[in-house]
């Protein structure tokens, strides 16, 4: 599989035989506006089996277009974004149908974000200091509650 950089997120060239591998595939959006962090998210998402990076966004406008143009089961969603925030995309999206679970990463641990984030829909809150190295475990326990339903 290839990423193709397109603007503010990857489209992906992919084979027939992955394309049927994908189909199972937990779809995952990635909203951070650190392009290292980006770099080394994505190295790390590319590497669970049974989850697949459809994008990333650095702001809250872009994330909410890709959600929208896009089908995405898992956002990981930092607060503090280069224009708008995670709350913002959050917001956006309890006026939708739209129900992926929301995974925020954030700088900010704080009991007043945890509590407003978790109001809006967020169904994880890691802390990127402290609990950056449970992201993987997280994406597996969503990967194996969606298998279980289908």
């Amino acid at each position: 599989m290839r990423h193709v950089a397109l603007g503010f997120y990857y489209m992906e060239s992919i084979s027939h035989l992955d394309a049927i591998s994908m189909a199972q595939s937990v779809r995952v959006l990635l909203v951070e506006d650190s392009k290292v962090l980006t770099e080394r998210l994505t190295e790390a998402i590319d590497q669970i089996a049974d989850v697949r990076l459809i994008g990333t966004a650095e702001t809250e406008a872009a994330a909410i277009a890709l959600v929208r143009r896009e089908s995405v089961d898992v956002i990981i969603l930092d607060l503090h974004l280069r224009q708008g925030t995670g709350f913002g995309v959050m917001r956006a999206l309890a006026t939708t149908q739209l129900r992926p679970q929301i995974i925020v990463l954030t700088n900010y641990d704080l009991p007043e974000y945890k509590n407003a984030a978790f109001a809006l829909g967020a169904t994880h809150f890691l802390d990127k200091a402290r609990d950056y190295g449970r992201l993987p475990e997280v994406l597996h326990a969503i990967c194996e509650a969606q298998h279980s339903t289908h």
